[in-house]
């Protein structure tokens, strides 16, 4: 990718969590990246095409998220990184302001992307598998419907208490 692509994407992402997909023109988002809006055309097609971009930036950013914890060989040790998760990115100011306009994109437009979290849910299996729990399936379900809450709640919600709740999680757990 190209560095004017990178600040098309980047000025997209922004004005579209900030202003609405709906509301921002392909003409404010070339303004904003110091680009010309033809430039936007020629790389992107149209504004869903920069939107698919996005999406994309974010699906390949959470494989780089998982990766670490979907190759981890120790079943505790995968649960704890998994677990964690939601702490690393909220303390990384970078990584945060991009999950936050993420996250912003997808509720105004329905989006949610299941298809990532496949890779992920099937770590949590194995893990659970490993760990002899009754119902692995059912285990890596729930704790992935809890940690998508407590990520969406830590991201959102500045004043959530994200340690207090990661630590209760990683005791109810063992890990």
């Amino acid at each position: 990718m190209t560095e004017k692509q990178e600040k098309i994407l980047n000025a997209a992402l922004k004005l579209f969590a900030e202003e609405g997909f709906r509301s921002t023109s392909t003409s404010k988002v070339a303004k904003a990246a110091g680009v010309s809006e033809g430039l936007i055309f020629r790389h992107f097609t149209n504004k869903e095409g920069l939107l698919q971009a996005i999406i994309q930036m974010g699906e390949e950013r959470a494989k780089e998220l998982f990766s670490d914890i979907v190759l981890e060989p120790d079943a505790k040790e995968l649960l704890r990184k998994y677990i964690e998760l939601p702490l690393k990115v909220k303390n990384d100011k970078e990584a945060l302001e991009f999950w936050k306009l993420q996250f912003k994109i997808k509720w105004e437009l329905e989006l949610y992307g299941e298809h990532k979290m496949i890779v992920i849910e099937e770590a949590l299996i194995r893990a659970f598998d490993q760990l002899r729990y009754n119902e692995p399936e059912k285990e890596a379900n729930l704790l992935l419907t809890l940690m998508d809450g407590l990520a969406t709640r830590g991201i959102l919600q500045e004043t959530y208490e994200l340690d207090e709740a990661t630590k209760f999680i990683k005791q109810k757990y063992k890990v």
